[in-house]
């Protein structure tokens, strides 16, 4: 019964280990369960060793492939084409050029042609495809007196697909597509909520928990935006970019709080060099920052002018202009010839003329073109009466005639406008209530302990986050 099937040619599946194997079966053993192919080919390139032999564990499928008709014909069929081309010639000469019929066969030469082997579904019969495929690849391949090379036979060799005619059923495949699941589970995906989804498929049911990808999987408390309460209310709230409510404070109440921070050691000194530092940031930022401030473009360094007063609030700017002069910005500082000035306006002016930029007490030695950026500390918390003298009405007219923009610092709280239209405030600490215009608030930490807040009875968690200046928006 085994001696049957000998001679014909079959395609063995081991799997993708070993792969797939063609070849001509030369021998079968019942006992040991073996069974040998002759000029094998493993995965379409052909083998180097002339026989194979394989294991009935290692075979996964067996095919029997019908082509021995087909290279008989195809033989036939060339042979022809070989004598006529050389009957028609009438020279022996170019007999050396006709290309030898590649045929199979069972000869004993180890080097015989390849085995043909027919492509997947390819009818057994269509030895004409095959002719035709093998005569084009002899013409590419040099021309019609040049064999054809095994290598491109191997790739090129084989007939075209005939089932590729066939039409795709796209009724029947899209009776296999679920659309209901699918978009069950898109819905579940997507979904803003945490609610676990229903998703059905083939008849079966499990409930899965789907979340964004900004959303956190672990389970934490509730955020609280109220975070800061006081014992008295400014009459008006912030709000942080994240949300936080930042209430304001009454002045007394803000005055309170610095007095007992300076009792535990954030003296007057302390708090002006923070101060300083924060605002020369922000100033640094609106000017610019990195893009401005760079070694190539030093020919156009920016001109910051700013406004002081005799007071604390002259300080803190005068503060600030020292840290904008070490950044290579030139500064000018106007403050006016006075009797009689506080002890840290005095230090601050000392420090200040160790650096590069300029002070000046006249109004009329200020520039009179536009300059970058206009910083006012001229207003006073405790004495309301500077509003009134001369310099005061002088350098408050200079800076809404010079078109600049304006940043104020520690601002004073009036009922009616400020003097100084400011596009941009820098509260200290906690807000107080301004005046309702249209400049921008911000919030610097000054660096008053938790513990201090308390002390005056407020419920204090820092808005700042990462920052040592945030911006304040109108709750």
């Amino acid at each position: 019964m085994a001696t049957d099937w000998l001679g014909s040619v079959v395609s063995i599946n081991c799997g993708l280990t070993l792969g797939i194997y063609q070849g001509e079966v030369i021998s079968v053993d019942i006992v040991s369960q073996t069974i040998s192919l002759r000029q094998p080919y493993h995965n379409g390139v052909r083998c180097p060793v002339p026989e194979v032999t394989f294991s009935a564990m290692d075979i996964k499928e067996l095919k029997f492939l019908d082509i021995q008709h087909t290279a008989n014909k195809l033989g036939s069929v060339q042979e022809a084409a070989t004598e006529a081309s050389i009957t028609t010639s009438g020279r022996l000469a170019n007999t050396n050029r006709v290309p030898k019929p590649e045929v199979t066969s069972s000869s004993s030469q180890p080097s015989a042609a390849p085995i043909t082997i027919l492509r997947r579904g390819a009818p057994a019969g269509s030895s004409n495809s095959r002719a035709t495929t093998q005569k084009k690849n002899s013409v590419k391949n040099g021309g019609a007196g040049w064999p054809m090379r095994p290598k491109d036979d191997e790739c090129f060799g084989d007939g075209t697909d005939e089932d590729l005619d066939t039409d795709f059923d796209f009724e029947g495949n899209l009776a296999l597509f679920d659309k209901a699941a699918v978009f069950s589970q898109i819905d579940g995906t997507n979904s803003h909520t945490n609610r676990p989804q229903q998703h059905s498929t083939h008849g079966t049911q499990h409930k899965t928990m789907t979340y964004r990808h900004d959303e956190n999987i672990l389970e934490v408390k509730p955020v609280t935006y109220r975070q800061i309460t006081g014992p008295q209310h400014g009459g008006k709230e912030y709000c942080t970019d994240s949300g936080l409510v930042v209430p304001s404070i009454p002045y007394e109440l803000h005055k309170s709080l610095l007095a007992a921070a300076e009792r535990w050691g954030l003296s007057v000194e302390r708090r002006l060099e923070t101060i300083g530092v924060c605002s020369c940031q922000m100033a640094l930022t609106l000017l610019g920052g990195p893009n401005r401030l760079t070694p190539k473009n030093t020919h156009q360094r920016p001109t910051v002018v700013i406004l002081c007063g005799p007071h604390i609030q002259g300080a803190q700017g005068i503060s600030c202009g020292r840290h904008l002069a070490n950044h290579e910005v030139e500064v000018i500082l106007f403050l006016p010839n006075f009797l009689k000035m506080q002890e840290s306006v005095t230090s601050e002016v000392n420090l200040y003329s160790r650096t590069s930029g300029k002070q000046v007490a006249s109004v009329k030695d200020l520039p009179a073109s536009p300059v970058d950026l206009v910083i006012n500390c001229l207003d006073c918390h405790e004495n309301r009466l500077l509003r009134e003298q001369s310099w005061y009405q002088s350098a408050a007219d200079w800076a809404n005639s010079n078109r600049a923009p304006v940043l104020s610092i520690d601002p004073a709280v009036v009922e009616q406008c400020h003097n100084i239209e400011a596009k941009w405030t820098l509260c200290l600490g906690l807000p107080l209530p301004l005046a309702e215009t249209e400049s921008r608030v911000y919030l610097c930490d000054i660096g008053i302990p938790k513990r201090v807040f308390q002390e005056v009875g407020i419920s204090y968690h820092s808005p700042f986050g990462c920052k040592f200046v945030i911006p304040l928006h109108s709750a």
